[in-house]
């Protein structure tokens, strides 16, 4: 068949979308035309409120009761945009579905898997209990989800989120979709997960002959995965094209941006010749951190075996003025060290000296001043924040509470440590939920800064940020440990911002370290397999191999 008379799968023209509230009307989408054809992986690339999400649930009909839509989306003749709940309820699930971001929020708590996969089955096939649990096991395969016919009969919360995205893919194709949405499905996994889902997603869309669009902020997941991409910003397209005419060569200055901010477009860090002589600020030795196991389980093992170790025999040192980066996928331990050294967790085993002193051991007074001199910026500054307060009252709080300001001196204070974070001192008045992401996460380092400390602690603070806002969060705080004389851990499993923002690194796997060293030799020839499956599975924007799809554009 000739490539000019295969028609488009999903044909989308004039689509725009408004929002009303308070009585006006906010465009999320505006006049946005493209199609989706037969065998394309389309990635729909832009940051948070561009309108890429909003476009993806305009499809399948699941916008919010106060959205307002105009234009047309076809579908095998059918415009889907004026089409009847009734009607859409057949499509939805069968003919197209979707997977979301978090698979924790979207999976029933209370259901099993196997459940929640054949309830499309039952209900778009009218097939019996038993025969949509054998067909759940067979597409569990299809997912490659080890022993199914025993995960069947699992709830969400005994799966990791790798699993549950999985879960979640397998209850979307389990009807045989043609076309599957994907809103951000690696957003918050670690990068060896995140490579196993998009090789998922390749496998699924030649074995089952599905077309994808993938929703991301991420470029590099995006040209490690699609075959044409779609720039969206402020809810318009402002380029759409082939992957490698966009990434060679992108023509809006946008785009541009987004390339230049992507972690491995940025120069990596170099380490001062004077922060190997720095004497040393942090030294942690064999530290240990047990945590019980859960008493249905607790009951059958033996008295040894009734804890897990977290943490398991690990020692290193940060100098003064140096940046110290710890990573690792989930679970390997990074998080519960940087609690550990901050006080929030109580280790098991070990010490942690900072400046000659055991921090374990410190009690009164003498904890209250440590606690001054370390702080930590946390991971969601969403959950971090006190929703009751406004912003300028949180940065005050541990200046009050330590006792070295009048709340008036704190209020002045407040507004310069606004500046210090570039942003206006104005916006102090205002709660978390009035604030962007980028926006909260500055309010969180402010507030970690209020105290003046030595050694900053950042958990993850950009994993959930658009690459642009990343890039201005990751340049902010290199001025900042610059101007104040930071010593920084940066605990992450992004290794391409580690790569660009810290001198030495920390490879974590099972509680224990598996490599240390400058970050130019273990991310520039790892020795560990380890760290050598890690820097494999970070998606590449440049050299990137794109899945070799041949798009029947008509």
């Amino acid at each position: 068949m000739s490539t000019s008379t295969v028609a488009p799968l999903v044909s989308i023209r004039n689509l725009s979308v408004d929002i009303v509230a308070a009585g006006s009307a906010v465009p999320a989408v505006r006049n946005v035309s493209f199609d989706i054809m037969p065998g394309d992986i389309l990635g729909i690339v832009g940051e948070s409120g561009s309108g890429k999400s909003v476009t993806c649930r305009a499809v399948l009909g699941l916008l919010p009761a106060a959205a307002r839509l105009s234009g047309q989306i076809l579908f095998q003749g059918k415009d889907l945009a004026t089409m009847a709940e009734s009607e859409m309820e057949k499509i939805r699930g069968r003919d197209i579905s979707m997977i979301f971001q978090n698979p924790s929020s979207h999976l029933d708590p209370i259901m099993k898997i196997g459940a929640q996969i054949g309830e499309p089955l039952r209900q778009h096939q009218g097939i019996s209990a038993s025969k949509a649990r054998a067909a759940g096991i067979r597409v569990l395969e299809d997912v490659r989800i080890a022993e199914p016919e025993r995960r069947i009969d699992s709830y969400p919360h005994q799966l990791s989120g790798g699993m549950k995205q999985r879960a979640m893919i397998a209850a979307a194709i389990s009807c045989g979709a043609r076309l599957l949405l994907a809103d951000e499905p690696t957003t918050a996994l670690d990068v060896t997960v995140q490579a196993r889902i998009l090789e998922l997603l390749k496998g699924l869309k030649e074995s089952r002959q599905l077309s994808i669009v993938l929703v991301s902020h991420d470029l590099g997941v995006i040209a490690q995965l699609c075959n044409r991409i779609m720039v969206m910003r402020r809810g318009e397209i402002v380029e759409q094209g082939e992957t490698s005419t966009i990434v060679a060569d992108p023509q809006h200055e946008y785009t541009r941006l987004l390339i230049a901010s992507q972690p491995g477009r940025r120069q990596p860090a170099v380490r001062s010749t004077a922060t190997h002589a720095a004497p040393i600020l942090l030294a942690v030795r064999n530290l240990v951190v047990s945590f019980p196991r859960p008493a249905g389980i607790r009951e059958t093992l033996t008295r040894s075996d009734r804890t897990f170790r977290a943490v398991d025999e690990v020692s290193f040192e940060v100098r003064s003025g140096e940046s110290l980066a710890i990573v690792g996928e989930s679970g390997s331990g990074k998080s519960t060290i940087a609690r550990s050294i901050i006080g929030l967790i109580r280790p098991s085993g070990g010490t942690l000296h900072c400046d000659g002193q055991d921090v374990t051991a410190l009690t009164g007074d003498a904890l209250r001043r440590f606690r001054r001199s370390a702080q930590m910026i946390f991971q969601s500054p969403y959950d971090s924040l006190n929703p009751r307060l406004a912003v300028g009252e949180a940065i005050a709080e541990p200046m009050i509470q330590h006792g070295l300001m009048t709340p008036k001196a704190a209020r002045h204070r407040v507004g310069e440590l606004m500046e210090m974070v570039e942003l206006s001192p104005d916006l102090a008045r205002r709660r978390p939920h009035e604030l962007s992401g980028g926006q909260c996460q500055r309010i969180g380092i402010a507030r970690a800064l209020a105290l003046s400390p030595r050694l900053l602690i950042a958990d993850e603070i950009t994993s959930a940020l658009d690459v642009t806002i990343q890039a201005q969060i990751l340049d902010l705080l290199r001025r900042l440990r610059d101007s104040q004389r930071l010593t920084m851990i940066y605990v992450s499993h992004d290794l391409a911002v580690v790569r660009t923002f810290c001198d030495r690194v920390a490879v974590m796997k099972g509680g224990r370290i598996v490599e240390m060293g400058e970050v130019s030799d273990v991310l520039g020839q790892p020795k560990e397999a380890y760290t050598q499956e890690l820097l494999a599975s970070v998606p590449k924007l440049f050299g990137a191999d794109p899945v070799p799809v041949e798009p029947q554009h008509a």
